[in-house]
């Protein structure tokens, strides 16, 4: 039986930054207030669509993996936040990249969803059924920034992320995984008006809604309590773990899932500050960038922990290979753009109405 290694990877954030005191001008909120409850300065907002990021995200991750599209056995998109639903945003991004031999298809498990597609593609590999299989966690969460709820605005951005896994004799890949969900409390993280519930009549603007204190309480312990388990089931301690990669929500979780686990903070990447939560974007960014700063090293060991609507959650371990520079290096990029964050936004203002 193959391992599932990861052998590319790769990012796309939207130029436009959504600083906190930017968002003074749209909601009832401070820089203070947003730094000190979340560890978010600044976010991005997309000028394009989620498609498009996907595909920049992908090329470079392809690159890095010295393969071409045509590789490309599979195609799985983590989003909850798709172009439309009809086609599937995966095929969308298989014509935009030319990957003429890959099946594609959307996953959407939330902020989960980058670690449900990674540990359905490994499985895949494993038995024997697919070679090389890109996976893309993507979002475009802007769309449904409603200002006159401070309590989600403020946190959400956009960005994507990719990786390469490849059918591989060397050592490594997912060691273990858990994969979770609770859909009798789904309501206290949801986004009402992106479906089909109700009558066409009564068609609303989407937005986020969310119970902060249930949901930071049952992410702390979905994460901390699942990242143990699959610790132990790869027969770990965590003396073992070399960098703890988690779902980048809020800083006061991870830092108390970190605690939880017994980690040192060197121990765990970080990179809200910069982006906010991109939900299934947040893990395969980190990874890319974790790599560029040396944080990930060959035979690493790591843990990846995520928390979602649904609800949802899942952690990994994963045993890094032995290459950690990358084979090529992309040109693709967006489009450039002259709109500031703040413009881009004004659709979002005019439909819900500014909160201030």
């Amino acid at each position: 039986m193959p391992n599932a290694i990861i052998t590319g990877w790769g990012k796309c954030v939207p130029p436009a930054v959504l600083t906190n005191s930017d968002l003074e001008t749209l909601t009832d909120t401070s820089d203070e207030w947003i730094t000190t409850r979340t560890g978010i300065k600044e976010r991005r907002i997309s000028h394009v669509e989620n498609s498009d990021m996907s595909a920049v995200a992908a090329q470079h991750a392809l690159a890095a993996a010295g393969l071409e599209p045509t590789d490309i056995d599979l195609i799985i998109m983590a989003t909850c936040t798709p172009d439309r639903m009809l086609p599937s945003a995966g095929t969308m991004v298989q014509a935009k990249i030319g990957a003429a031999k890959a099946a594609a298809m959307d996953l959407n498990a939330a902020c989960s969803g980058f670690l449900f597609a990674l540990s359905t593609a490994d499985q895949m590999i494993r038995a024997g059924s697919m070679r090389r299989v890109l996976v893309i966690g993507t979002e475009k969460l802007s769309y449904w920034l409603d200002f006159t709820n401070r309590a989600t605005s403020v946190l959400f951005g956009d960005g994507a992320g990719a990786v390469v896994i490849e059918a591989s004799d060397e050592a490594g890949g997912l060691l273990a995984f858990e994969l979770g969900s609770d859909g009798t409390a789904g309501d206290l993280l949801c986004a009402p008006g992106t479906g089909t519930e109700g009558s066409p009549l009564d068609i609303q603007a989407p937005s986020i809604l969310m119970e902060g204190p249930d949901v930071f309480r049952r992410a702390v312990v979905a994460m901390g309590d699942s990242s143990a388990r699959v610790i132990e089931k790869a027969g770990l301690s965590l003396e073992d773990i070399d960098l703890l990669i988690p779902h980048q929500a809020n800083v006061r979780i991870i830092d108390a899932t970190a605690r939880r686990l017994g980690l040192d903070p060197a121990q765990v990447y970080v990179n809200i500050a910069s982006y906010g939560n991109t939900s299934s974007a947040t893990i395969p960014i980190a990874i890319t960038e974790a790599l560029e700063e040396g944080r990930i090293r060959p035979g690493s060991t790591l843990v990846f922990a995520a928390f979602g609507g649904g609800f949802t959650w899942a952690a990994a371990v994963y045993r890094w290979g032995s290459r950690t520079a990358p084979l090529g290096i992309s040109g693709a990029a967006l489009p450039p753009t002259e709109a500031t964050a703040l413009e881009l936004l004004q659709p979002n203002v005019a439909v819900h109405g500014k909160g201030v």
